[in-house]
């Protein structure tokens, strides 16, 4: 089954999830209450939109006029949209992933998952150009490793055997060691 196969079943049965949540919730709170709640969450949706979308279009110009990678603040526009839209969906289950979505760490959490998808789709170079440069601590292993002549990275920052950490920005392009080994 294809991806819009899976597509389709997951809103089906989201469908019949918010159908469920629904009824429980008017059984318990009555249908007129549940129903108010749901326009008002609606009404909450479509003001966030306008509001939400204002933001995101204002600070990706200010990035961009200021000449800085606009990565970021496309990736917390589109965060924030779709928490609005969310909320514009009818139904319980949406608002509360909207509502969610709104919440400044939860949001921030969802930014850095929507920026570590995007770079793992795109080349690192457009990576860099609309993330900015990342830079790393990578430390050079005494021995290259077997199959590939490349030293291993370590995170830890710190070395057993004293060797050197190197910190720097990753770019597009071949590797040159400039003090390189002699056998």
């Amino acid at each position: 089954m294809g991806p819009l196969g899976l597509t389709a079943i997951g809103a089906l049965l989201l469908v019949i999830a918010e159908v469920v949540v629904f009824v429980l919730v008017a059984q318990a709170i009555g249908w007129g209450w549940a129903v108010l709640i749901g326009l008002a969450t609606m009404l909450v949706g479509a003001v966030l939109l306008k509001r939400e979308g204002v933001r995101a279009w204002r600070r990706f110009r200010a990035a961009v006029g200021a000449g800085r990678p606009a990565g970021t603040e496309v990736s917390d526009g589109l965060t924030g949209l779709l928490g609005a839209l969310l909320l514009l969906t009818p139904g319980f289950i949406t608002d509360a992933v909207g509502l969610l979505l709104l919440v400044p760490p939860v949001r921030a959490l969802a930014v850095r998952q929507v920026r570590n998808a995007t770079e793992r789709r795109i080349s690192p170079a457009a990576a860099g150009d609309l993330f900015g440069p990342r830079f790393v601590r990578a430390q050079r292993d005494t021995a290259p490793a077997p199959h590939t002549g490349a030293a291993p990275v370590t995170g830890s920052g710190g070395t057993a055997d004293g060797g050197a950490v190197v910190e720097g920005e990753i770019v597009e392009g071949e590797i040159v060691d400039p003090h390189p080994r002699r056998p």
